[in-house]
């Protein structure tokens, strides 16, 4: 894709401080006590934390007596999911693997041209592609001009993947794509969950997204993940957006009645799928 889109869209999306090439705004909607200050005229920060399979799919596949995928030695991409979503050759900033324990770190991430957000993306057998957001420019306007230390990403194994298909159903997923697809992979998804200041999962949020022709795509899993639900989460707090099976949508989610919960910037493509945390207040929860 070329630049001038790049720029356009985020001006489209009121990102324009965070798009271009200068600006003041502090940094940056994670915390940074034990980060390092980095050139700001070259912008390469370093990237760590720790990946782990979704914690539900870990209990539904245990439930099944089916094993977990192991994470030792998976590759990492740290990505760009606006420009993962219009299949930017550029949507790789770096590139790592994960521990026997899900650490990783990547340094030297080229962020001068970080549009929307960050993300921690898993692509390996036995998982299907995730994006984990892991900073959005939805709080401060500005790309990272510190590194980001301490981040969570979230892997998504298959298995788990067509559990929540098969919840979805395959009518629904041919209705939302025209018959493009009979999985939440094919269509593209955004999985999420909805947290309180603490990090607990919050019961009956209900996602709102900026565009009302994207409304009716939005589910919620129940409990047992057998069934997808419209009036709100469940226990675990997760929702699910169900794309359409074709060109990449950009749009704002935030939660219903709770002025505390920053809009967040939401990309969604066919073949992935997008993970965030969405939390009150500026700062991840602890």
């Amino acid at each position: 894709m070329k630049r001038p889109y790049l720029i356009a869209t985020c001006v489209l999306l009121g990102l324009a401080s965070g798009c271009g090439s200068g600006g003041s705004t502090p940094d940056p909607g994670v915390r940074t006590e034990d980060a390092e200050a980095v050139d700001l005229d070259n912008l390469r920060i370093r990237i760590s934390g720790r990946a782990e399979v979704l914690p539900e799919a870990a209990r539904l596949l245990e439930s099944r007596g089916q094993s977990l995928p192991s994470l030792d030695g998976v590759p990492i991409s740290i990505e760009e999911p606006l420009r993962l979503s219009v299949n930017d050759v550029n949507a790789s900033l770096g590139t790592g693997a994960l521990s026997g324990d899900g650490d990783f770190s990547v340094d030297e991430v080229p962020v001068r041209e970080v549009h929307q957000s960050v993300a921690v993306g898993i692509v390996a057998p036995g998982f299907v592609h995730t994006a984990t957001v892991v900073y959005d420019t939805a709080f401060t306007g500005a790309r990272p001009r510190t590194d980001l230390i301490d981040v969570h990403a979230w892997a998504l194994p298959e298995a788990f993947h067509d559990a929540l298909s098969a919840a979805v159903g395959e009518a629904r997923l041919r209705g939302h794509t025209g018959d493009k697809a009979v999985t939440l992979r094919d269509a593209g998804f955004v999985l999420g969950r909805v947290v309180d200041l603490d990090g607990r999962p919050v019961v009956g949020a209900r996602v709102t997204l900026d565009r009302d022709d994207l409304a009716d795509r939005v589910y919620y899993p129940t409990e047992d993940f057998a069934a997808v639900k419209q009036d709100g989460t469940d226990v675990h707090g997760l929702f699910l957006y169900v794309h359409t099976g074709a060109d990449a949508d950009t749009f704002r989610l935030g939660v219903e009645g709770a002025d505390a919960y920053v809009p967040r910037n939401v990309g969604a493509a066919p073949g992935w799928g997008l993970f965030l945390t969405v939390y009150p207040g500026n700062f991840p929860p602890p």
